[in-house]
């Protein structure tokens, strides 16, 4: 059983709440993100980007949303930020690394660790606190930014999503650019992700039960036994894609004149304009003096 459990994947990442966070205009986060986004490479000292950190920890709070989620998903990221930490804290010339930059950052304040004297091992090579700083710094910065990322698109449906892309498209349609048509791609391509790994799973625990030899050590092997797998998933998705084609077809998607409405179309509310306004007055605070 845990050879099947291996393909069992989770893409749905929305999870339901009643959650201020999840309440929010889809709008107004995805400007937000890109906001701290932007404020994250800006700021140059600590204590900024502490507040960063704990804005983002206080909007995980509100929402409900369970740390391991997110640091689950977040785990290649973390071996990828520990493993920037390691090459930028050791230097085959600690000497000519720890001078390279004043203070070890350059811009950026290396805090308690500024002036620290790097620490000789072997030879030339040794610890470079300051460099360990700046990998610190800078691996916190993506951690931070991957994590606001899965925080947006825990607390939106992938409908939201598409909506708020089409209303931020909307000014081009003066420019004959089909929004709505790029917008339907977008949401297409989005329900499709779960789908698609739904039916590998299921093409793979179907071709196991059948002795297929997933685990052999060649990988001419492994290959011919992925493409039992790979094929049928193919010819399952071009079906599904037909069927999507005839049924848009059956109710006249893409005829002449025809305007497209949404069930529920989201206003922009007054709330809405003023959590904008707030969140966008803190990150250029932050970006200004941090």
């Amino acid at each position: 059983m845990w050879h099947t459990a291996l393909m069992r994947i989770d893409i749905s990442t929305y999870i339901p709440g009643a959650t201020p966070v999840h309440g929010c205009d889809a709008r107004v986060k995805i400007m937000l993100l890109i906001a701290y986004s932007v404020t994250l490479f800006l700021v140059e000292t600590w204590w900024a980007l502490g507040v960063c950190a704990v804005a983002f920890a206080v909007l995980l709070g509100v929402s409900r949303i369970g740390p391991r989620r997110i640091l689950a998903l977040s785990l290649p990221l973390m071996v990828i930020a520990a493993f920037a930490i390691v090459f930028n804290a050791f230097s085959f010339d600690a000497a000519a690394a720890s001078a390279a930059a004043p203070g070890g950052l350059g811009s950026v304040s290396a805090g308690w660790l500024a002036g620290a004297a790097p620490v000789t091992l072997v030879g030339s090579f040794g610890f470079v606190p300051t460099g360990f700083a700046r990998g610190c710094f800078y691996a916190i910065r993506i951690v931070l930014l991957v994590m606001a990322s899965l925080l947006v698109s825990f607390t939106t449906t992938s409908t939201e999503l598409t909506e708020a892309f089409s209303s931020f498209l909307r000014p081009l349609r003066k420019l004959r650019v089909p929004v709505d048509d790029v917008a339907s791609v977008l949401l297409i391509a989005l329900r499709f992700i779960p789908l698609v790994a739904e039916e590998l799973g299921r093409i793979h625990d179907a071709q196991w039960s059948r002795c297929a030899k997933f685990g052999e050590v060649g990988l001419v092997a492994r290959l011919r036994a992925w493409a039992t797998v790979l094929i049928p998933l193919f010819v399952s998705m071009f079906r599904r894609a037909d069927a999507l084609a005839v049924a848009m077809d059956a109710r006249c998607y893409g005829a002449p004149d025809v305007v497209r409405t949404s069930l529920a179309r989201r206003r922009f509310t007054a709330g809405a304009l003023a959590t904008l306004l707030a969140g966008l007055a803190i990150c250029a605070a932050l970006a200004v003096l941090g």
